[in-house]
């Protein structure tokens, strides 16, 4: 039952005159939706509709359609009389007509695709485009104006609104959660970012749970449980939920527009409680929040073939189908389009009559031009510090040992502080910053933390710019929504688990791609992640934290999105992080060890080797490496030290083999050219690799990848690639790599397998002797063989 001193305090807000505008455009923006879905021609009616003015596949989502629009009109009314800056997120993005609808009726539309004016003509060319062949996708896409949440894939509106509101302190981002999308653990974790939310310099975040009854074919869960158990859920999140239901149009609009005069009179009074320095510094505020109890298919067809469809899970897609075959469904169309009275809304021309037009906010306050729905409008460069404090000292190959994310941690701090005031930066993880050894931000930062902060605690702070949840899901979304709104991160992640967002990653991928063909859309900031605690070194934990795979579900999308980096040490690591801080429109994936390693390059010599991608090592090369017997190539760090290890035991044992050391910083180099942009050409890639010898290609993930993205060269057919096969326990880190065949011992049985020089030396046998006394080493003490505890390159061994 409502509380009616929650949703109906006051008297009504709408005058007559605006209550007859507000529903007139409501009116308008359903039909729209309907003429979407449906209509091939005829868009205004002007004549009794026929088959032929119909779509012949009728495709899109009529059932959550008129509560956007009924959300969007209301938004507007907010907006004209506050002057206020607000963003619209779709939840439920299936309901792209309704937000291209809204879009339509601002003049965004026509403005960005003058090709679909505002009259008969446009209306008939907005009608067609939609899911058809050439046109525009069902979903709220990049290509309607003022969405950054596509909503294909439901659940991660609220982290996006979230992401979209930190640090934009004049920003409000009214988020519409569809009652299905709330089902999904994404979503279910994003209520928390609420806690996160500083509204000292952060925007506000109002999510308007949208609870139409129904997902595709079954009711959902939060509109079937009792209200006062719903309520309790969300005053348990920390929210203040306000609620709105009925169906009668007229006073749904009385009582949401109260309802959002409440909610925006307690967004305004915490903001400036907090910012006039009289609260909001010791307690997390309740933010208020809508719930919006509409009819599934609201105003749509009651019933069809005798079946109640509106307010039920029939109205979820398209009501009348198969228009063909029933006349009587065509004729229900028509009797559904003219109910909304199109010839009061539209005037002769078939442009929108002014009483609507009134009704939309003016300029840069329209929803569908804020320049936050397109954030590379307002996005402005990082100030980057110099590499140089941060280098580590390497006078020659081996000579230094580091911890290579802890030496990019100290960049990134520096990073930090140099946007403190700009507030243009976070970096995002699940409980992991320190773990993954980027520590020194909490130099110059908190963890943002707007609960209880208990005096043991350590870098928890109400103005944190470092943000911590142990979700990877809301870690991306809020990422997604800061990028998409003009900012620039990193997201920090262990290597196994980065997987939970692989939907996620893909959506965004998706995204990136389609924003490129779309003129008004402007760069945004590349999403950038470091992938840490990765296959090779998990001395703690086993089996369940090994799987470098994530490459190969970045591989999937499309060249020009995707970056794959495998610094060997931490100044490539310094190189690469300085690199893709500066980068749009990209996706850049580092993997990177937390562990003390040698360091091989100096922060020059990084330099140069990371703008290759690849290259030979001169100083690890043996003999006459101009035409060399074997290529030893080896991509991340881990693979680089057993390579390196390797080629210290051939040229010890075997002093006349010739031997070849390609390093691969970024993988996608390994691609032809018409692949990928950092593709080498056939000439480049046989004059590193050779067109005929044996490569022995030592790689930090799985062996398959790399015959992935070599099999169009010449030389494929003798690339022989060692990597990670899932084998893996609690074990030593070289165990790791002897249990899948990376380590030392098999790439040099692996050289005597393929090379014909290498034969009959005794050396097969040492190895094979090699294994065996780690095998039994380890089980006896626990740790590695001193031998390889205490390996390290010999620089008077260079040939």
């Amino acid at each position: 039952m409502l509380d009616h001193a929650e949703t109906q305090s006051g008297s009504n807000r709408l005058s007559g005159r605006e209550l007859e505008q507000i529903d007139a455009y409501w009116r308008a923006a359903n039909y729209l939706t309907v003429g979407q879905i449906y209509l091939l021609d005829n868009p205004l009616l002007r004549e009794p509709l026929r088959l032929e003015h119909v779509k012949p596949r009728l495709l899109g989502h009529w059932g959550t359609s008129p509560g956007l629009t009924f959300i969007y009109a209301h938004l507007n009314r907010i907006i004209r009389m506050q002057d206020a800056d607000i963003i619209y997120i779709c939840g439920p993005g299936h309901g792209g007509p309704a937000m291209v609808a809204g879009t339509y009726l601002e003049g965004t539309y026509s403005e960005l695709n003058p090709d679909i004016p505002l009259n008969e003509e446009g209306m008939r060319k907005l009608f067609r485009q939609f899911s058809f062949p050439g046109g525009i996708p069902s979903h709220a896409a990049p290509e309607v104006p003022g969405s950054i949440n596509e909503g294909g894939e439901l659940g991660y509106a609220l982290s996006h609104a979230y992401g979209a509101a930190f640090d934009n302190p004049d920003l409000i981002v009214a988020c519409v959660i569809g009652d299905g999308e709330a089902e999904t653990g994404a979503l279910a974790a994003a209520w928390h970012s609420n806690k996160f939310l500083n509204p000292r310099h952060d925007g506000a975040v109002l999510p308007i749970l949208h609870l139409n009854g129904y997902k595709i074919a079954n009711p959902t869960i939060l509109a079937r449980i009792p209200e006062d158990e719903l309520r309790s859920l969300f005053v348990g999140y920390g929210y203040r939920p306000l609620f709105v239901e009925g169906e009668d149009p007229a006073a749904m609009h009385e009582r949401m527009a109260a309802v959002m005069d409440e909610a925006m009179g307690e967004i305004r009074a915490i903001q400036e409680d907090a910012r006039s320095g009289t609260g909001g510094e010791t307690a997390r505020p309740v933010w208020p929040m809508i719930v919006l109890r509409s009819p599934k298919g609201w105003t749509g067809p009651k019933e069809v073939d005798g079946l109640k469809t509106e307010g039920f899970w029939r109205a979820h897609q398209v009501p009348l189908a198969g228009l063909a075959d029933n006349p009587e469904h065509l004729k229900l169309l028509e009797e559904w389009l003219r109910s909304y009275r199109p010839e009061e809304l539209f005037d002769d021309a078939g442009a929108p009559v002014s009483e609507i037009r009134e009704t939309t906010p003016d300029g840069m306050r329209r929803m569908s031009v804020n320049p936050h729905a397109n954030g590379g409008l307002l996005r402005k460069s990082l100030e980057i510090p110099d590499l140089k404090p941060h280098a580590v000292a390497v006078s020659h190959p081996g000579g230094a040992e580091a911890q290579a994310t802890r030496v990019m941690g100290g960049f990134l701090r520096e990073v930090m502080r140099a946007n403190e005031i700009s507030r243009n930066f976070r970096v995002v993880g699940p409980d992991e910053t320190a773990s993954n050894r980027l520590q020194d931000l909490f130099e110059v930062t908190e963890r943002a933390w707007m609960e209880k902060i208990l005096p043991e605690d350590v870098h928890l702070g109400r103005d944190g710019r470092v943000l911590e949840i142990l979700s990877e899901h809301t870690c991306q979304g809020w990422l997604e929504g800061y990028l998409l709104t003009g900012r620039h991160g990193f997201f920090s992640c262990y290597e196994a688990f980065i997987h939970i967002i692989d939907s996620m990653f893909n959506q965004h991928a998706k995204w990136l791609d389609a924003s490129r063909d779309i003129p008004w859309r402007r760069p945004i900031s590349s999403l950038n992640y470091l992938l840490t605690s990765h296959v090779w070194q998990q001395d703690h934990n086993g089996f369940s934290h090994q799987d470098p795979g994530f490459v190969d579900v970045a591989l999937n999308k499309k060249a020009d999105i995707v970056r794959v980096y495998l610094p060997p040490d931490a100044n490539t690591l310094l190189c690469i992080t300085d690199h893709v801080l500066r980068t749009w429109d990209r996706i850049n994936i580092i993997v990177a060890g937390k562990a003390p390693s040698w360091q091989w390059l100096s922060l020059d010599a990084a330099k140069a080797h990371c703008k290759t991608g690849i290259g030979v090592w001169d100083w690890a090369c043996h003999g006459n490496s101009a035409d060399p017997d074997v290529v030893m190539a080896c991509a991340g760090d881990v693979p680089t030290v057993e390579t390196l290890a390797a080629v210290q035991i051939l040229k010890e044992h075997m002093p006349q083999l010739n031997i070849r050391v390609v390093n691969v910083v970024d993988l996608m180099t390994l691609q032809p050219r018409e692949v990928h942009p950092h593709g080498l050409s056939d000439r480049d890639f046989n004059a590193l690799f050779t067109t005929d010898r044996p490569v022995v290609f030592a790689y930090h993930g799985y062996p398959w990848t790399i015959h992935r993205l070599t099999y169009r060269r010449r030389n494929h057919a003798n690339i022989h690639v060692r990597g990670y096969n899932e084998e893996g326990t609690t074990t030593t880190p070289f165990d790791m790599t002897v249990l899948n065949g990376l380590d030392r011992f098999h790439l040099v049985l692996t050289v005597i397998d393929r090379v014909p020089q290498a034969a009959g030396t005794g050396l097969k046998q040492l190895m094979e002797t090699k294994l065996l006394e780690h095998h039994d080493y380890i089980r006896a003490h626990g740790q590695d063989m001193p031998e390889v505890r205490g390996w390290r390159w010999e620089a008077e061994a260079v040939g």
